[in-house]
């Protein structure tokens, strides 16, 4: 290494630990130790001398990213890919951290002193500065919102998980196939401080809290990718499969109450209807006000054993209950009803069939927050996961028509309002803008139909969409209508997406089976007293 190398390096880990100072990650006594470890770290043996630049950084990146280049040279970063970039990104950021028993004691002195919201503002801001949360990422994500019968839906295609290049495939595929099952999954507390391998992120700046729901020891985190605002995962301590079940209820009410300024869900616990992890019991919360959350609801209707709290119909293309009360008590004992009734129905009519044979169908997504008013609010999601032959991927779940832009299962997040699109999309949209401008000539026999390297073409799998975009807008377009025009058939899309995962339809037949649904589980006429 030469000299004037080292002088570099030694510079950038000086500028990142004063990052890390002013940003209150670590304190003046923790200094000098943080420099020495990233001096050993790159194999330095003394400090840099000279004058730093004057400057006021957000983010740790700026000093990062040529930190990471030198470790490359210098053989630190086996191979310069992104995957091996992180995993070395996340070592160096984690010398910077608090011990995670410090970060719980420092979030409990905040809470005491300034309240819950302070205390979660200074959390989230230290994921962000540690690098964990990759800001310069997910500001690349495509966002818009779409108008819609049901309310504004909003679109996001991310980018913030960033793919494999073709030497990251090669390299999973060239790894000894022999399993490694620790940590289990990437929801389990042992993640903190893991180092990582090439198939499994490293999380040495991850921090978590402990957090005691129905008695059970659980965890908060923050999510690195946060598709909206203080995106949190709160995560089971016991590696455990997730079930929705009445004691779910109590968990997530237990969360508003520490969390009143977060909504908490949870995905189904079935496959098709769930989310991407089945096999770790977690939540997801966040400060964030969904589409579904302003969605209203036309009638309420009062339980008949349970006069203190009140349900109806969200309206909304999925089919959602809300369910509002002050007494806490009642309000699960209601839950708990809607729950088990919902897992034992059957309703022909409506394609509606409890289970096949041992095999449930029926489950629920939940989501509770506290209303501004002070009630309780929690809803309740219907999902039943049958397949047909007409549907084989699910009755219930996007149709075939639409999975080329949504195939993937409609969890939590898409349930309640937020498409969280594939990045490829991002690369896709561009190249039919062009054919919409006619900056590319348009050419279905090329893209889906008449030539035999038709199925080869990267939007082959768009060919029908496009024909019918190009017969409704033609091909000269300028750029910014063109632009619009996808995203509002983008957006269109999403919303067939979620009418196809409603159980009940929005047409009279579907509000008649639902409102059946609802006399079965003990709610009276809206009206009825």
């Amino acid at each position: 290494m030469t000299e004037a190398r080292r002088a570099e390096i030694g510079s950038l880990i000086r500028r990142l630990v004063r990052f890390a100072l002013k940003r209150g990650m670590i304190g003046e006594l923790d200094e000098d130790y943080a420099h020495n470890a990233l001096l050993d770290l790159f194999g330095l043996k003394a400090p840099a001398g000279g004058p730093l630049p004057e400057e006021t950084l957000d983010s740790p990146v700026a000093v990062l990213e040529p930190l990471l280049d030198a470790a490359a040279a210098l053989g630190l970063i086996p191979d310069d890919t992104t995957t091996q970039r992180d995993l070395f990104d996340a070592r160096i950021m984690g010398l910077l951290m608090p011990r995670p028993s410090q970060t719980s004691a420092a979030f409990d002195r905040l809470s005491a002193a300034e309240g819950v919201r302070a205390a979660t503002d200074w959390f989230y801001r230290l994921n962000i500065d540690s690098n964990y949360i990759r800001m310069d990422r997910i500001s690349k994500n495509g966002y818009w919102l779409h108008p819609t019968a049901d309310g504004e839906l909003e679109i996001t295609v991310n980018l913030s998980k960033p793919e494999k290049d073709p030497r990251e495939i090669a390299l999973l595929r060239s790894l000894p196939q022999t399993k490694t099952d620790y940590p289990k999954c990437l929801l389990c507390r042992e993640n903190v401080g893991y180092a990582g391998r090439p198939d499994h992120p490293a999380r040495q700046n991850l921090r978590i809290l402990p957090l005691t729901l129905r008695g059970e020891r659980w965890f908060f985190q923050y999510s690195p990718y946060v598709y909206y605002n203080e995106h949190s995962i709160i995560l089971r301590g016991e590696h455990v499969p997730m079930r929705i079940v009445p004691e779910t209820f109590e968990r997530l009410l237990d969360f508003v109450d520490a969390y009143p300024h977060y909504f908490v869900g949870s995905n189904a616990d079935l496959p098709i209807v769930g989310g991407s992890i089945l096999n770790h019991d977690h939540f997801q919360g966040g400060r964030h006000v969904f589409p579904m959350e302003k969605a209203g609801v036309a009638e309420w209707a009062t339980h008949g054993g349970e006069r203190g709290v009140r349900g109806g119909i969200v309206q909304w293309p999925m089919s959602a209950l809300r369910l509002r009360s002050r007494d806490r008590a009642a309000l699960l004992r209601v839950a708990d009803r809607v729950l088990a009734d919902w897992r034992a129905y059957s309703d022909a009519s409506a394609e509606v069939y409890a289970a096949s044979g041992d095999v449930p169908h029926n489950t629920i997504t939940p989501i509770a927050r506290l209303a501004a008013d002070g009630e309780y609010e929690l809803d309740l999601v219907l999902r039943n996961n049958r397949t047909s032959d007409e549907h084989p991927d699910g009755i219930f779940h996007p149709h075939r028509e639409l999975h080329h832009i949504k195939k993937e299962n409609i969890g939590l997040i898409e349930v309640m309002g937020l498409a969280v699109l594939p990045g490829r999309l991002d690369a896709e949209l561009a190249q039919i803008a062009r054919l919409l401008t006619g900056e590319t000539a348009y050419d279905p026999a090329a893209i889906g139909g008449g030539r035999s390297d038709a199925a080869a073409h990267p939007l082959a799998k768009h060919a029908d969409w496009i024909a019918e975009l190009v017969a409704a807008h033609g091909t000269a377009m300028a750029p910014e209508a063109a632009k619009a025009a996808l995203q509002a058939a983008v957006g269109d899309k999403f919303h067939a997406v979620l009418r196809d995962a409603g159980v009940f339809k929005q047409d009279a037949a579907g509000r008649a089976a639902f409102g059946r649904f609802l006399a079965a589980a003990g709610f009276l006429e809206p009206g009825a007293e």
